[in-house]
């Protein structure tokens, strides 16, 4: 009669238990020995007549396999793990998860969640401070610690630009004490926006310094440029006419005359050696 015995203790397995494993027979204390996998929670095998409960190259039996911190049961149920720890989700949740920053309840796990600087909140308790409609993913604004969509922010906090009378959300200039977009805040003349720009104002209308220089500034009697007098630009004025600084030489041999003497010809200015002859 051929022999049927334990492929590694080579004792008969005729009228006993026996597993396979790869086509070959072992024993139950041979194969408990050699591939029974060690339970997590009790250091114990987890013998052929277990279940053997695994999770990520992890094992237990059924009677170990409960939350690590009120130990019920996670057969068949939900869980979390954490640290190397199986928890239910009442537990993990209470341990770990973010509360709602509106109603303080814990936000359950695998629920939608709506965060903002380290806040938290349920999807259905993130709403507008004035209509209380649901925020969702739609732009929103915080304003003293409550947030509002954007049409009621507009409606109860925004103010209204002076040129186009529409809200300013973002990105404002004050001007004379009055709020304006930053598009809305232009030259008088040529309409090119002022904010950042070097700008004056006259008759309470603000102009570019090109147009301004263009419009209103005196034109100097040397180089015919506009003398703009503004950033701290010196001039000298005589009989009605005026220039620059720079310009103020004489006539024939380009002397500066500030601070000089000097005499007139028709339209010329010459120092007093250039003029002795006149």
């Amino acid at each position: 009669m051929e022999r049927f015995d334990c492929h590694h203790c080579e004792e008969s397995l005729f009228g006993k238990k026996y597993i396979l494993r790869e086509e070959s027979p072992y024993c139950v204390a041979c194969f408990e020995a050699l591939y029974a996998s060690t339970c997590e929670e009790c250091g114990k095998p987890i013998g052929c007549d277990c279940k053997d409960l695994s999770y990520k190259d992890r094992h237990w039996h059924e009677a170990c396999f409960h939350c690590s911190r009120c130990e019920n049961s996670l057969v068949d149920k939900p869980f979390a793990a954490k640290e190397d720890q199986l928890l239910c989700t009442d537990c993990y949740s209470h341990e770990y998860s973010s509360r709602c920053q509106e109603c303080k309840k814990t936000i359950m796990p695998g629920t939608r969640k709506m965060e903002y600087k380290g806040s938290s909140w349920h999807e259905t308790c993130f709403i507008c401070h004035r209509c209380q409609q649901p925020i969702g993913t739609k732009s929103f604004i915080p304003k003293d610690e409550q947030n509002f969509c954007v049409p009621c922010y507009e409606k109860q906090h925004a103010l209204q630009c002076v040129q186009c009378k529409k809200p300013i959300t973002a990105g404002g200039v004050t001007y004379r004490e009055q709020p304006w977009h930053k598009e809305c805040f232009v030259c008088t003349a040529c309409k090119k926006p002022l904010s950042g720009q070097r700008f004056t104002s006259r008759d309470e209308f603000a102009y570019c310094l090109d147009c301004f220089c263009d419009l209103y500034a005196k034109k100097c009697a040397g180089c015919t440029n506009p003398i703009s007098g503004l950033g701290g630009t010196k001039y000298i004025s005589f009989e009605e006419r005026q220039w620059h600084n720079d310009c103020f030489n004489c006539k024939k041999c380009s002397l500066s005359l500030v601070g000089r003497g000097f005499l007139t010809e028709r339209d010329d200015i010459l120092c007093p050696d250039c003029g002795k002859d006149i």
